[in-house]
């Protein structure tokens, strides 16, 4: 039985005064809670740790580099993420992809890095809106899987986050057979590559537009170990009730 994850994306919002969130869902977790994992900017990785301290809740990072130091201005190391407390960073999220034109190979490097930190990778894969009506959606995961994650994955140091980007913040989300599908998919392609108890260890995220009034329909599927969500993750008031449904799963 892989344990569930329910890992909340901040993105480019949060300040100082946002970390008072983190103590009302530390205290409105459900009795037995998922793994929980919240990753908000870089400025509040070190408060973050200190502010959830004693409690469930572990923070992650948004983004690394492939380098542990050295001369990019901007940047943030898998070194530094650990060195605040950090014990995830988000790899390959879309918006990355997208505006800063990461490849699968950038993700990989940046997923070996994390992993000699000491990090787990949450590595994000996911077909666009003109992949999925071309048809060619199970050919862009496989191909983003293959050159994304690098050998030596466990299902201690990856987690894999599937988001359909069309569905990222617009209210759209695949229906109950896509997910099924896509998520099957991801499962049996890592189980060809890497082995079936490599593959049975490795937690799948859904995300894309996860809602408190749909989370617990998707956290039925079966090869669904939890999610990686976006705006609902801001307030406990949105993001509790996910959580609820994927503790009841």
């Amino acid at each position: 039985m892989r344990p569930k994850i329910a890992a909340g994306n901040w993105k480019m919002n949060g300040t100082a005064a946002s970390l008072a969130e983190l103590h009302s869902l530390a205290t409105g977790l459900p009795e037995n809670p998922p793994q929980v994992v919240i990753c908000p900017p870089s400025t509040l990785l070190f408060r973050a740790t200190d502010a959830t301290h004693g409690s469930p809740i572990q923070i992650g990072a948004q983004d690394c580099h492939t380098e542990g130091a050295g001369a990019y201005t901007g940047d943030i190391s898998a070194t530094m993420v650990a060195d605040s407390g950090a014990t995830h960073v988000i790899l390959g999220h879309s918006e990355r992809r997208d505006a800063y034109g990461e490849t699968d190979a950038d993700v990989a490097a940046k997923a070996q890095a994390a992993w000699d930190a000491g990090l787990t990778a949450i590595i994000c894969i996911g077909e666009s809106e003109a992949d999925r009506s071309a048809g060619t959606t199970l050919d862009v995961i496989a191909q983003q899987l293959a050159g994304s994650l690098p050998d030596g994955c466990t299902g201690e140091n990856t987690v894999v986050a599937y988001e359909p980007i069309w569905a990222i913040g617009t209210g759209k989300i695949p229906t109950l057979e896509q997910i099924v599908e896509v998520h099957d998919f991801i499962r049996a392609t890592l189980a060809e590559r890497f082995g079936t108890d490599v593959s049975d260890a490795l937690r799948l995220l859904y995300g894309g537009s996860v809602k408190p009034d749909n989370a617990a329909e998707i956290f039925k599927v079966d090869n669904v170990d939890g999610a990686l969500i976006g705006g609902a993750s801001l307030t406990p008031a949105d993001f509790v009730p996910i959580l609820q449904a994927l503790s009841a799963t």
